[in-house]
């Protein structure tokens, strides 16, 4: 008794912690029973209710009224449909658009047409190029100019008559054929008209675009009807794409029927008699502002509402005047900016002091992400110490150099913002200048921006004159401004590379490495890839070829892979040199490929894989773009593991190396863009070729593309550990640059740390 009572209790003391979950679910099954009880009781009673059936309600369908779903909710059931293929029909593959959004109907939102002539091409059209033009999406010009030159930055159409209602006939010809499909807006406007293009764009937002849209400043026909109205061009004018499609097979009816003098005319006739759509100000609660230019108007002193809510400003007369309109709008644009800023600041701090963490719940700057917080020490942003002339946290590492370039730039343009600000804060009262720059610290954190702490010394002058120097310290944020994704051209996976291998005789104990990798992960995959190797010949070995060629061995392996591969062909280029520069060895590549080659430079530790390749594809474009990869360089495995064994595991690949950021010896990049950047180099440095040997394919590419240069670690790429030769005929920051690649090559600072101690320890026994 007294053993079934301890075995009761040690039962009961395991099933106390349970005892709530059982309870609860003990009481939602007992509620949920007597709520079945009652709804079945109710449904009986109905049923057994005399009387014909209640009849359905005003608007329900049969389907619905009798308890099933109708046929207006079928499309909220999911269905499965099954997949059928006809065995007797060919299988065809499936071609996919490039663009999702293509596939799913997307268009893109605003079209901006721009008319212009012989006379204001070179004037009015290029300022409202550097005006407005980087504001709109899509933007092109058309012109009635027969080969007409195009300034510089400008996509021009042009249709070979200048007559104003052909030109709009072509045009609006030409827009619908080529962008009909793709935008849901098109705003005609005249090149000596100023439009802002923020306020178009909001506008577009709000309006629908299942309505047929004929929207701008509404005017009357001369001896027309009253009721119609066609949209004066001057001022721009919204086409909606639904009133484009139907306006488009009356084209040449208009053409050929209507006739007037003003294309703006002929084209609201032409939609008003074929399409009964009136030329309108205002629609959907949206209006189309417009502000008509008088002559000798001061635009800084315009301040009437009109003028700052206009959309369209007209007539323009000239390249200064669309200047100033662009200033003033910009000015105006701005103020409205920071006072809305302002007043959702206020909103912050009075929704802030009503949460449970009071008003010490506002972070500084208001509406600003508040500082990352650091969990451990290896979170910790460090700040970088600064003065006017020196930066103390180098690029290259060394602990002091020069403020110069954007830092210098950077650091100038915080100090004048801190006076600026103390003015602000403290006048009339006091008068800040700065004497000096005492102590300067500034980190990015990745969640706000750039953080800046300045200690000042500054001289304060008081409204008798009387001043005083003292310090004070600021604080100061350049917020992270609005993320953009930078449209980038298309480019594909299906591009050949053609990879370019640079052979010493230093190299020779790898080659056959590099050949087997090749074979591995290009040849047996059937990647779409070729190889080309460059055999540099020493001045003595090259005398000796005939007797003795150093190069037999690698000759040799790749007769070998020719032959187990029939369809490969791995041809190679002799040259002969003693100092193997990048740049000169590229210009003899060059000559021997077609202007679209893709160009893999490679070297020999590097391991091919098909990651990597096409990585080089996607991030290599041309005219656009050349893609530097970081490779990970292996560190030394005697100093790594001394003695133990090396890690296997597929997840420790990249643990005991690092990303060598001294090397440039690997590049992607089109044989188009290398020759454009190197006849650029030519013509700088003449006929000094002794120039060249101080330079690699990087800084050709830095100083004379004018491409992007993108240069990122890559994983993929793994080369396993090697101390190179380092040619003492190159150029001193060639050298240093890899004697500095095989000494951080070596091993991490706590491997080279353990190696020490157990030597000393060595020593000392």
């Amino acid at each position: 008794a007294v053993a079934a009572a301890m075995r009761l209790g040690a039962f009961l003391s395991a099933l106390r912690p349970a005892l709530p979950l059982l309870l609860g679910l003990s009481l939602g099954c007992s509620l949920s029973l007597l709520r079945a009880s009652w709804s079945h009781s109710a449904a009986e009673e109905r049923c057994l209710a005399p009387g014909p059936p209640a009849p359905p309600a005003r608007g329900a369908p049969p389907e619905a009224a009798e308890g099933r779903p109708g046929p207006g909710h079928e499309d909220f059931r999911p269905r499965i449909v099954p997949y059928y293929r006809d065995p007797n029909k060919p299988y065809k593959k499936v071609l996919r658009t490039r663009y999702i959004q293509t596939e799913l109907g997307f268009h893109e939102r605003l079209f901006v047409a721009v008319l212009t002539s012989k006379a204001t091409l070179n004037t009015l059209a290029v300022a409202v190029n550097k005006t407005v033009a980087h504001h709109f999406p899509r933007l092109l010009y058309f012109t009635g100019l027969r080969s007409a030159k195009v300034p510089h930055g400008m996509v021009l159409v042009a249709h070979g008559d200048e007559r104003p209602i052909w030109l709009m006939y072509e045009t609006m010809n030409y827009i619908h054929q080529h962008f009909g499909s793709d935008y849901d807006w098109f705003y005609i406007m005249q090149d000596d008209t100023y439009a802002q293009a923020e306020q178009v764009k909001a506008l577009v937002t709000h309006l629908s675009i299942n309505q047929d849209v004929y929207l701008g400043r509404a005017e009357e026909f001369i001896g027309g009807d009253e009721q119609a109205r066609y949209c004066h061009g001057g001022f721009g004018y919204l086409l909606s794409r639904s009133l484009l499609l139907k306006l488009h097979p009356h084209l040449d009816s208009c053409r050929n029927e209507i006739l007037s003098v003003r294309p703006d005319e002929w084209l609201g006739r032409c939609i008003i008699d074929f399409l009964g759509i009136t030329c309108v100000s205002q629609l959907q609660g949206q209006h189309y502002h417009t502000f008509e230019l008088a002559k000798n108007t001061e635009l800084e002193k315009e301040e009437e509402e009109e003028f700052q809510a206009a959309l369209a400003v007209h007539p323009v007369s000239d390249t200064t005047l669309m200047y100033r309109l662009h200033k003033q709008f910009s000015r105006i644009q701005l103020d409205r900016v920071y006072q809305e800023i302002q007043d959702l600041q206020m909103q912050i701090r009075n929704l802030t002091a009503l949460t449970p963490a009071g008003e010490a719940g506002v972070t500084w700057p208001v509406g600003i992400n508040a500082p990352f917080l650091p969990k451990s020490r290896f979170e910790v942003i460090s700040w970088d110490y600064f003065t006017e002339q020196h930066l103390f946290s180098c690029p290259d590492g060394s602990p002091k150099c020069e403020l110069s370039g954007a830092s210098k730039a950077d650091v100038s343009e915080i100090i004048e913002s801190a006076v600026e600000q103390l003015n602000r804060r403290y006048q009339p009262l006091l008068r800040f200048t700065k004497r000096q720059l005492l102590n300067g610290y500034r980190r990015f954190d990745p969640t706000r921006g750039m953080e800046y702490t300045l200690d000042l010394l500054l001289e304060a002058a008081t409204q008798k004159g009387h001043s005083h120097v003292l310090a004070k310290r600021v604080s100061l944020v350049r917020p992270l401004s609005k993320v953009e994704i930078i449209p980038m051209p298309y480019v594909t996976e299906a591009t050949r590379v053609q990879l370019v291998l640079p052979l010493t005789v230093q190299d020779l104990d790898f080659v056959a490495n590099f050949l087997d990798m090749f074979a591995m992960n290009t040849l047996d995959t059937h990647d779409n890839a070729l190889l080309t190797l460059l055999f540099i010949y020493r001045p003595y070995d090259a005398q000796r070829v005939g007797q003795v060629d150093v190069f037999a061995g690698v000759k040799a392996m790749v007769g070998e892979l020719e032959k187990r591969y029939a369809e490969v062909k791995i041809p190679w280029i002799s040259v002969k040199t003693e100092v193997p520069s990048q740049v000169k060895l590229m210009d003899i590549v060059s000559k021997k490929h077609p202007v679209d080659t893709l160009f893999f430079l490679a070297s020999v530790w590097t391991e091919i894989n098909m990651e990597f390749l096409n990585r080089c594809r996607m991030n290599t474009i041309s005219n656009w773009q050349v893609f530097f990869p970081v490779h990970f360089q292996e560190f030394n495995p005697t100093l790594v593991y001394r003695g133990e064994q090396t890690a296997s595991s597929n997840t420790d690949f990249l643990r005991d190396g690092h990303f060598d950021r001294h090397s440039f010896a690997e590049a992607c990049f089109y044989n188009s863009d290398y020759m454009t950047a190197r006849t650029k180099l030519a013509a700088d440095i003449l006929d000094r070729d002794e120039v060249l040997e101080s330079m690699d394919i990087f800084d050709v590419f830095l100083h004379y593309s004018g491409l992007h240069l993108f240069r990122a670690v890559e994983p993929g790429l793994v080369q396993k550990y090697t101390m190179r030769s380092c040619n003492p005929r190159l150029s001193e920051e060639l050298y240093h640059r890899c004697v500095l690649s095989n000494l951080e090559g070596l091993a991490s600072r706590s491997h080279l740390a353990m190696a020490l101690f157990e030597q000393e320890q060595a020593n000392s026994t």
